[in-house]
């Protein structure tokens, strides 16, 4: 029997909540834990809507949580992700505009993928489904931002740079990426340096291998 996937909903639109509740009930690999307006009301705060009865001690973190980009509380969405982040959930967020800049600020605060709200429900349980398994959410939206993104904090890396990243980040060995380019280990490994080099002078240190791997995922280069 397939594992149900757990999800609590940050959104202040009763009526999307309302929708979800009656979107998300219809599919029996999901199971709606929680909804709440803030953050910190689904952390802790007593009137927190929980149907199936979690209480608000000893908070139990569900498996994804989808949380809406902006928020009448005037929480900021980083702040918001990584509180979440740190419970154990993965954050797929949601919006109502595909704003580019707040797309790439989201990632890089360590959300695992966006979508509008406009998107379909199997859109939707897609997105969870992947999220669950730990893969990203890729959504069209996001990966347009990604690929203009040119803001500083995001390095230009040159092709082979880009190949090289995203092979040894997936797992390869060095040695094994710089077969598959069809180069040398040691200029494989001149590329991995300058790509550490271009993060360290965007204010973002790269140092080991899982450094690597998560700033693949912030910046979403396997989607671009």
């Amino acid at each position: 029997m397939a594992r149900v996937i757990t999800v609590s909903v940050v959104d202040d639109d009763r009526m999307l909540l309302d929708g979800l509740r009656a979107w998300l009930g219809g599919v029996p690999e999901l199971r709606l834990v929680a909804t709440a307006a803030t953050v910190g009301e689904l952390l802790g705060a007593p009137d927190a809507q929980r149907p199936y009865g979690f209480g608000a001690a000893g908070y139990s973190p569900p498996d994804v949580v989808l949380l809406d980009l902006v928020l009448r509380d005037g929480s900021a969405p980083a702040d918001n992700i990584r509180r979440l982040l740190r419970t154990g959930s993965r954050v797929l967020m949601i919006s109502t505009v595909p704003d580019r800049s707040r797309i790439i600020e989201a990632i890089r605060a360590g959300a695992d993928g966006y979508l509008t709200k406009d998107h379909d429900l199997p859109t939707l349980v897609a997105a969870i489904k992947d999220l669950a398994s730990g893969q990203g959410a890729l959504s069209a939206e996001l990966a347009f931002a990604c690929a203009h993104d040119d803001s500083p904090a995001r390095p230009r890396l040159s092709p082979r740079e880009r190949q090289i990243l995203l092979d040894y980040a997936s797992g390869l060995t060095l040695k094994s990426a710089a077969r598959r380019a069809g180069i040398t280990v040691h200029t494989a490994k001149d590329y991995l340096d300058r790509v550490k080099a271009k993060y360290q002078q965007a204010g973002r240190p790269t140092y080991t291998k899982l450094d690597l791997a998560q700033r693949v995922r912030e910046d979403s280069l396997d989607a671009g």
